[in-house]
């Protein structure tokens, strides 16, 4: 449908008006008749949210025309118009709840800090549900099948997954813990760390962010899995004892998993320790004494020329801060972010909804992905994006480039003294000055 069409009901934009000559620009300018509007002065409260926040899923046509008319990414001439972090953030933003939104909280989605977070946190997330669904499939056909050592590799390779998917959050996390580069004006101590803290703005703050983080992440796995979504979430950034979402709900879905389940969807970087000292998963996830390649905590931030195209660390480092086109040009995507936006409609829903199957397996095709039965049924439950397949672990490199920490230690300043560690402690430097 053309724009002309769209716009039909709003009214002609030179409309109960005249022309006038202008001596200044000497063209003709539009003086419209009607009296000036009133602005409407909306008042945008910075209050705690408490209760349940309810985002607006159910947008009328009119609005979605007010929506693309006036706040919607245009496309870039001669580029292919794909979805973007960004698109996901307007439509988060355009239907939450006046009440949560606030200056500060909207100048924090758009840093670029905050942008890395959310697509790590939107690839973990999708990566989480698809080991979950495979882990469930798993868990359910051990009534007829046996166990064996390779049940144990692929779990294991599952794991180590889900846990450097982890890190790629965490890195981000503790950027914005710390105030550190373009996160500084928001630390709760002031730029330079000096004043009294203000622990109670920014609790506001951050309340605000994880649930409009967690709506982003919902928005960009294709409106699925809202409470698992939420609930890891919440469990990664607060850990289990402070999982405000578990103590409102009651689910226990954590002691209702088998043991293989919580082994390879929690991982082994577990420290349980007194409730004021509990570090939350992402912290674990930092201080973990399983071998862990340092350039995942540069990615984004620090330039690496010797990254191999095929390579994980380059694959890791398009989904946390390649371009949309590049994603797409290596068949992958994070969530929706980086597929044609002509699948979806104004608020990103699949344009066809009458046959999820068809329209699935015709988003895999424009990706060049061929699936089977049993994929294309999972992938329905995970949304419209295609299946997730990490590379594999260089063995060379890892043990070039490890950081290994003593395992009765948390105190990363305990590190071995290896050639590793000091290229570690180079690019932490190199990060904070780039920051």
């Amino acid at each position: 449908m053309a724009d002309d069409d769209d716009e039909g009901g709003f009214g002609g934009l030179y409309e109960d008006g005249h022309w006038v000559w202008d001596e200044q620009t000497q063209g003709l300018l539009f003086v419209s008749d009607l009296p000036p509007a009133r602005v409407e002065t909306v008042q945008i409260t910075t209050k705690a949210p408490t209760g349940a926040i309810e985002f607006r899923d159910d947008i009328d046509l009119i609005e979605q025309l007010r929506y693309k008319r006036r706040y919607q990414r245009k496309p870039t001439p001669g580029q292919e118009d794909l979805v973007t972090l960004q698109d996901i953030k307007d439509i988060a933003l355009y239907t939450a709840p006046v009440s949560l939104l606030s200056p500060m909280l909207i100048d924090l989605l758009h840093l670029p800090t905050t942008e890395r977070f959310l697509r790590a946190l939107i690839f973990c997330c999708a990566y989480y549900l698809q080991i979950s669904d495979e882990m469930t499939t798993r868990i359910s056909e051990l009534e007829t099948k046996v166990r064996t050592h390779d049940c144990e590799i692929l779990e294991n390779k599952y794991r180590e997954n889900l846990s450097d998917l982890r890190l790629l959050v965490a890195k981000e996390y503790c950027i914005m813990l710390i105030g550190g580069g373009d996160m500084r004006r928001f630390h709760h101590m002031g730029p330079n760390k000096k004043r009294t803290s203000l622990s109670d703005k920014d609790a506001r703050l951050f309340e605000t962010f994880v649930r409009m983080a967690v709506q982003i992440v919902y928005l960009a796995l294709g409106r699925r899995n809202f409470r698992q979504i939420e609930l890891e979430c919440h469990r990664i950034l607060k850990s289990e004892i402070f999982n405000t979402v578990e103590h409102t709900l009651k689910t226990g879905y954590l002691s209702q998993m088998m043991p293989e389940e919580h082994k390879v969807l929690l991982g082994t970087c577990v420290h349980h320790d007194k409730k004021l000292n509990t570090r939350s998963p992402l912290m674990n996830e930092v201080f973990c004494h399983r071998p862990i390649d340092f350039r995942l905590m540069g990615l984004g931030v620090v330039k690496y020329d010797d990254l191999k195209e095929a390579s994980r660390l380059h694959y890791l480092y398009l989904i946390v801060a390649g371009p949309e086109e590049k994603l797409k040009r290596a068949n992958m995507s994070v969530g929706l972010i980086g597929m044609p936006r002509s699948l979806f409609d104004t608020m990103l829903q699949p344009v066809c909804r009458t046959d999820s199957k068809s329209s699935k397996q015709n988003v895999a095709s424009s990706y060049g992905v061929a699936m089977s039965k049993s994929e294309s049924r999972k992938s329905i439950s995970q949304g419209f994006y295609p299946q997730i397949y990490l590379p594999d672990k260089d063995t060379k490199e890892l043990n070039m480039f490890t950081i290994r920490l003593p395992s009765n230690t948390r105190d990363p300043v305990a590190c071995e003294s290896s050639p590793a560690t000091s290229l570690a402690q180079q690019v932490h430097k190199t990060n904070e000055a780039v920051c």
